[in-house]
This record gives structure tokens, sequence and C-alpha cells, in this order.
């Protein structure tokens, strides 16, 4: 269903929509770290930003504050991207699912170093195309929702040469 531009429910879903997409993101801010202070020493897959065991607490914490505010769903979906974001890396990356008790990085699919760089090897894995799937499935619902709200125009509003 197509926001009136400027309206409560489309400034609201953009904040939304903003708060997911941080999330998503705000995980692999630990590469800065990797590659300019720690010297990619450490998998980044190690640090306490993607342990899910943080996260659940994170959220322990966080929903009770803020159940009853306005921002409910924002700490809802916020706390979702990240989790998708983990299973996601979970396919290739290795995620210590079980920390802190166990540190061990599980991964559904172990990509072998066939090339001189860890990024190449990735890259050019059959793996790599479930991202991609990803990606032009995002770019597919974009285009299809903005197609759709520009050829969005009420019957009634013809009538009025609009």
């Amino acid at each position: 269903m197509p926001f009136k531009a400027g309206g409560k429910a489309a400034s609201a879903s953009r904040g939304l929509l903003a708060t997911v997409l941080i999330c998503s993101v705000l995980l692999d801010l630990d590469l800065i770290w990797f590659h300019f202070v720690d010297n990619s020493k450490l998998h980044h897959h190690r640090y306490w930003v993607h342990v899910p065991f943080f996260w659940a607490c994170l959220g322990m914490l966080v929903n009770p504050l803020v159940w009853r505010t306005r921002f409910r769903l924002h700490a809802v979906l916020g706390l979702a991207a990240v989790f998708l974001h983990l299973a996601l890396d979970t396919i290739a990356g290795g995620i210590m699912w079980r920390a802190p008790m166990d540190a061990t990085l599980y991964r559904f699919i172990e990509i072998p170093p066939t090339y001189g760089h860890f990024m190449i090897s990735f890259l050019l894995h059959w793996s790599f195309l479930l991202e991609i799937a990803i990606w032009l499935s995002a770019v597919a619902l974009f285009l299809r929702a903005r197609r759709g709200t520009r050829e969005f125009v009420p019957a009634d509003a013809r009538d009025m040469g609009c």
C-alpha cells in the first residue's frame, strides 16, 4: 500500500526501514577494526558483534525498556535484522552460535583457500551465487514496489484530470 508523501505513515516506515538497514550492516563495521587495527589477525566473526549471545542479551535488556513505546517495532525488527545477518553469515562465513560456551565457528559451507586472498576465493566460489540472488531479489522487489506506486492512480482521480 503506497503512502502519501510526507504523511505520518510514510515517515514512520522510513524510520523503520532505516533502523532495519542500519542494524543489518552494523555487525560488519567490525571490518574497520579487523583491517586497520587488528591487521587481520583474528577472524572478524570472532569479535563480540558477531556473537549471537551478545545480541540475545542486548535484546533481553532493550526490548522490555521500549516495549510500551513507539520504538517497540524498531527494536524487534532491528534485532531480527541482526539475527538475519548472523544466519546469512552462517552459510559460508561461520558464526559462534554456542558462544560463550564454545568458540567454534559454525558454517554450512567450507570455502577452501584456492586463491591467494580469501576474498577472491569467496567471490569465485559457487556459494557466492546465493549472495547475488539475494541482491537481485532485493532489486526486483524495489523496482516492482517503485513501479507499483507510480502506476497507482485512483479511478476517481483520473476522472478529475490527474
